[in-house]
């Protein structure tokens, strides 16, 4: 999406819109019975004639016509011209006949616009209408032409979309896919098609981010009563599944946070890293 931005924020965000990283491609259909892909997946795309970075990036996504509520982080990688960064979402079930191949981020855990894990709500994108947005920061994405809007699809029967009309509704056989550049018409710059998931290999991240968990918390399965992080990480909270906050802290790199008072079962820890929201679950053995 190509805007005209005031000073104000404009070069944190000229790189996005020189560079033009839009959103590629989007499959709904993943591990429904009969689906094509045992996942859902986002691809974005590096459309312009300059690399750029995705740092401070955000994905956020709404239904058919509710508000945006909940989003995930994007790291710190940069896409040459004419590069994908494939997204790896939920699964609806057991279905699917392929595998995502290599992608290069998995989202386990989708974070309320507040920075608070979205416990009990599914990771799987909505099957036939929906929104999504790429955005430059966290801040809530309320419509198409946001200040902070990078790229914006509304499909199916979507109350918002850019252009004329949201794009065509994916299916459990078929994407939506970029048909050429960004006309910034939803309606004309996507159609249906089989889906083409394209991953980047192993792109390098410069700092913790939701696609290198491994360095945020080292042991996913806390068998010692001890959660070991793997950098520095303020305002670590740690919640329940039900969304009970159980746990505050804050650590070094290689410190630990005891949970000896925990029963076992699962649990998700969110934290900030080098300014951006981190989150993984975790299981108390």
């Amino acid at each position: 999406m190509k805007k005209v931005f005031t000073f104000i924020g404009l070069v944190s965000i000229a790189a996005f819109s020189n560079a033009q990283i839009v959103i590629n491609e989007i499959y709904t259909g993943g591990g429904i019975l009969g689906a094509a892909i045992t996942n859902d997946f986002i691809e974005l795309k590096n459309i312009g004639t300059s690399a750029s970075s995705l740092n401070g990036a955000t994905l956020q996504y709404a239904s058919a016509t509710g508000a945006f509520t909940q989003y995930n982080t994007l790291p710190n990688v940069t896409l040459a011209p004419g590069q994908t960064f494939l997204i790896q979402h939920g699964s609806d079930g057991f279905g699917g006949l392929i595998n995502l191949i290599n992608p290069n981020l998995i989202v386990s855990v989708l974070l309320n616009i507040d920075g608070s894990p979205a416990v009990g709500v599914g990771i799987g994108l909505a099957l036939a209408s929906g929104k999504v947005a790429l955005a430059s920061n966290t801040t809530q994405v309320t419509e198409p032409t946001s200040s902070n809007v990078l790229d914006f699809v509304g499909y199916g029967l979507a109350n918002q979309y850019e252009g004329s009309g949201a794009a065509p509704s994916p299916t459990i056989l078929n994407s939506i896919s970029r048909t050429s550049g960004d006309t910034n018409n939803n309606l004309v710059d996507f159609t249906i098609t089989l889906p083409t998931p394209q991953s980047s290999g192993t792109l390098a991240v410069s700092d913790v981010s939701n696609s290198k968990r491994s360095e945020f918390i080292k042991n996913s399965l806390v068998k010692t009563d001890e959660i070991i992080f793997g950098t520095d990480v303020k305002d670590v909270k740690v919640y329940t599944l039900s969304g009970q906050l159980v746990k505050t802290a804050s650590v070094k790199s290689n410190g630990t946070v005891n949970v000896a008072e925990l029963a076992e079962g699962n649990y998700i820890v969110t934290g900030t890293v080098n300014n951006k929201s981190v989150s993984q679950k975790i299981l108390k053995n």
